[in-house]
């Protein structure tokens, strides 16, 4: 089964793995997720992840989800570029995730980073999610 947005398919895995209070969940590998993966851990939305499997058709991401005190650290988790509708921030803009207390993913000629060091860097792009 082909996946039209598998970005996606990988935020509604995570966010269907902490309502049922999973510990891991599993992602299908590709290099875009495991930049956005590289991000949460970074800023400390999810614990870890790594590459299980052997060969390239089989290979997944085991993502392990990060709770405090039975509660998901994650409340919520959006997707905002989608394949038919892209979104993208100028460095200029002053827009702020649940008012600083959450953080937006962009892709930008840098790499895939959080908004912050987008800003740090110079650099706007487009918005792939909002984790807060």
């Amino acid at each position: 089964m082909a996946f039209t947005d598998p970005v996606g398919d990988m935020i509604t895995r995570i966010r269907n793995a902490q309502k049922r209070k999973k510990e891991i969940v599993l992602v299908p590998v590709s290099r875009l997720k495991k930049s956005i993966l590289d991000v949460l851990v970074q800023e400390g939305y999810i614990s870890s992840y790594s590459e299980i499997g052997d060969s390239v058709s089989c290979a997944m991401l085991k993502v392990q989800l990060k709770y405090h005190r039975t509660r998901p650290v994650i409340r919520e988790i959006k997707r905002v570029s989608k394949p038919s509708v892209h979104f993208y921030r100028k460095l200029s803009d002053k827009h702020r995730v649940a008012s600083g207390l959450g953080s937006a993913i962009l892709t930008t000629s840098r790499g895939v980073v959080s908004d912050v060091k987008a800003r740090a860097l110079g650099v706007g792009g487009k918005v792939l999610l909002t984790v807060w």
